[in-house]
């Protein structure tokens, strides 16, 4: 045993011996490119003296790397993740310029913007060398993990006596957010995805499932985590008894959810039992967090959530590869703004503002994290680790569910399973891969793009309460503010002002719409709306843009259509466009205590499956119409089927909760030895390959 850390000792020694050299090497040839960065005090210096500056100097820059860094990221864990991405390269152009005041006489210098650049080099080529050196000793590492695992194993099964189970699978769940069924499909099938295809060619099995009315990531993942989504009747709502409006991905509003849901169901969440939940809007009662937004608005050392950024970017090597992804996100997502500008693509919704920088946290920063987070699971062997990779959902919003730019999110997503994979075979406990998303996507142009007014103003209108001029001269707000003159037989002054509670309430939900009444008590019966506001109903459902109503039990379609959801056979024709289940789905949502007082559902055309979003997006979800509500599930062939037609998130639930009962044995957590297992935040040993082949 000694002889064996002698061994790990001389190792790392010698691999730190040549990241140095390296390190120094790159400095040399950085001081003799650059004209503002240099390694000597007068032209008399000679070589040596110029060599041992630089060797000085990347000496001096690794050591703080290894000794300050980690205590700025920890500074920094209450500074939203997007700032701290972009500060990783002034912080390492700042702790370059430190190293350099450290070189003796004066030999090294730098113009601020040009240690940036100095820095961020110095950082990619150690990481790439200290990458290739650990190779084997990852390798090694790994193995003493399955030789700790089996060690385990047998000294367990000689406690237990003989017949003792095995050391039980563990279940890995890997979310895709937004990836429909037919998506996944094709994907697999056009070779896009050949991880994937691999999967479904030797052994995986895939099937989809049909969301609630609320497809949504909050109102899904709420569902498959904590096994219920009662109540959660859209991505945002109102409440009226307290004056509220919930939004699932606030983080004081996902605790509050996630803690209803825990009452309702008295049970922690699928991942209670040494269970790791990582980039989730839930903890699914998981201990091992990261990224996980019910629990982010904690603040100090009990934030384990946000501990997970510090466990990643800790590494400076590791900040620095996420940071020039992240910049090149930036310029990939402006590029292909501005082709589709250029090519007249439509539908087409903005894409300036801060969206490079939320996609390039989701696609870059928000995978590495995950990725690497999952990565440290595994090899510390838990049993039950449940991630979602948001990156096309989030592009998909803007760029459209099957456009070039999500396909080549799908490929990196992708290399990214490759990579998990290569992984579970080197952890010490077998791993089953579950595949699924949370709901798809359907296309189709805005409503305010289509229409020219937004719903809130057709409800503005519709109520005879001002709208802006724009939305006024179009036809909609036109019609809307004729049926209400009609209604109530007296001119609507633009100028009029709106009397404090009685504006309405419009929130949007993708082509799902919720309008309430903060003056009315209660849920509004539609004798309360239509006496309150006489041309609404009706302004609304005759629209063009909108499928359907439900108001209080009552389902509103187009032409005057009317099906009461207390009437078997009524709803199910008058919702039969949208698909098998809709009235069982609108049905359940009419049960909740804080559904709207109206919920507006857009057209949709089975034809062409498109939708009209309530927001700025092209690719939308949270209501019913097409791909939207047909996410997947995959899985393999060794666990059971799961059963046909299956419906809610809450029966994703029971079967995932049924796959963790199949594991050959009891769930028994193994320990990790590393020190990082205590802190909540296990990741490879530095200098593992975390990244995946986009970088």
């Amino acid at each position: 045993m000694l002889r064996g850390r002698w061994r790990a000792t001389g190792s790392a020694l010698l691999r730190l011996t040549v990241v140095w050299a390296v390190s120094t090497l790159t400095m040399l040839v950085l001081a003799g490119v650059l004209p503002d960065f240099r390694l000597q005090s007068g032209d008399d210096d000679s070589i040596t003296q110029i060599g041992l500056a630089a060797a000085w100097g990347a000496g001096a820059f690794g050591l703080l790397g290894a000794l300050v860094w980690p205590l700025l990221v920890r500074a920094l864990l209450l500074v939203p993740a997007l700032v701290l991405g972009l500060l990783v390269f002034f912080l390492n152009g700042s702790l370059l310029l430190l190293a350099l005041r450290l070189v003796p006489d004066g030999r090294g210098e730098a113009a601020p913007e040009t240690a940036v650049v100095v820095a961020a080099v110095m950082s990619a080529v150690a990481s790439a060398t200290s990458t290739a050196l650990a190779v084997r000793d990852d390798e090694a590492y790994r193995r003493r993990l399955y030789r700790l695992a089996d060690r385990r194993r047998r000294g367990q099964r000689r406690a237990a006596g003989p017949g003792a189970a095995r050391t039980a699978p563990g279940m890995l769940f890997l979310q895709l957010d937004g990836v429909g069924y037919e998506v996944l499909r094709a994907a697999a099938a056009d070779g896009l995805m050949p991880t994937v295809a691999g999967w479904l060619d030797h052994g995986h099995r895939l099937t989809s499932w049909r969301t609630d009315w609320s497809s949504q990531t909050g109102a899904s993942q709420l569902g498959i985590l904590h096994g219920s989504n009662f109540d959660v009747p859209a991505f945002r709502w109102y409440e009226k008894e307290t004056g509220e409006v919930m939004v699932c991905n606030r983080p004081t509003s996902a605790a509050e959810l996630q803690l209803r849901a825990i009452e309702r169901t008295r049970d922690g969440g699928l991942l209670t039992l040494d269970g790791a939940s990582r980039g989730n809007l839930f903890s699914g009662g998981a201990d091992q967090l990261a990224l996980v937004l019910s629990v982010s608005a904690r603040r100090g050392r009990a934030n384990r959530s946000r501990a997970g950024y510090f466990a990643y970017f800790r590494d400076p090597a590791n900040a620095v590869r996420t940071a020039l992804s992240f910049v090149a996100e930036v310029c990939r997502e402006i590029g292909q703004s501005v082709r589709a500008r250029l090519r007249g693509d439509l539908p087409r919704v903005a894409r300036a503002g801060l969206y490079p920088l939320i996609r390039a946290f989701a696609t870059v920063v928000e995978r590495d994290v995950v990725v690497a987070a999952v990565i440290g699971d595994m090899l510390a062997g838990r049993a039950a680790v449940y991630a979602d990779l948001v990156a096309y959902d989030e592009v998909a919003h803007h760029s459209g569910p099957a456009g070039r730019d999500t396909r080549q999110v799908l490929a990196r997503l992708d290399r990214s399973l490759a990579l998990l994979s290569r992984v579970a075979e080197h952890a010490p406990r077998e791993y089953r891969i579950v595949l699924l998303s949370d709901h798809g996507q359907s296309p189709g142009e805005t409503f305010l793009g289509k229409y020219g007014l937004t719903l809130k103003d057709l409800v503005r209108a519709g109520c005879g309460l001002p709208v802006s001029r724009r939305a006024g001269r179009t036809h909609s707000g036109a019609e809307a503010r004729a049926a209400v003159l009609a209604a109530l037989h007296r001119p609507v002054e633009e100028e009029e002002e709106a009397r404090p509670g009685r504006d309405p309430v419009v929130l949007p939900s993708g082509n799902l719409g919720l309008i309430s009444f903060p003056a009315m008590a209660g849920r509004a019966t539609r004798e309360r709306i239509e006496r309150a506001h006489p041309a609404l109903l009706t302004t609304l459902a005759s629209h063009p843009g909108i499928g359907f109503l439900l108001v209080d039990g009552e389902v509103l379609g187009p032409g005057g259509a009317v099906a009461r959801l207390a009437v078997p056979g009524e709803a199910e024709e008058l919702l039969a466009p949208f698909g098998p289940g809709a009235a069982e789905a609108v049905r359940r949502s009419d049960a909740f205590p804080h559904v709207a007082d109206i919920m507006v559902n857009s057209a949709y055309d089975p034809a062409t499956g498109e939708v009209h979003a309530f927001e700025e997006q092209i690719g939308s979800h949270g209501g019913l119409g097409g791909e939207q509500g047909r996410p997947f599930l995959m899985w393999p062939a060794v666990l059971s089927d799961p059963g046909p037609g299956l419906v809610g998130a809450e029966a994703v639930h029971d079967v995932l909760r049924r796959w963790l009962r199949e594991a050959d044995g009891p769930q028994v957590p193994l320990q990790d030895p590393r020190p990082e297992a205590a802190t909540g935040g296990s990741f490879p040993s530095a200098g593992a390959p975390v990244q995946d082949e986009n970088h």
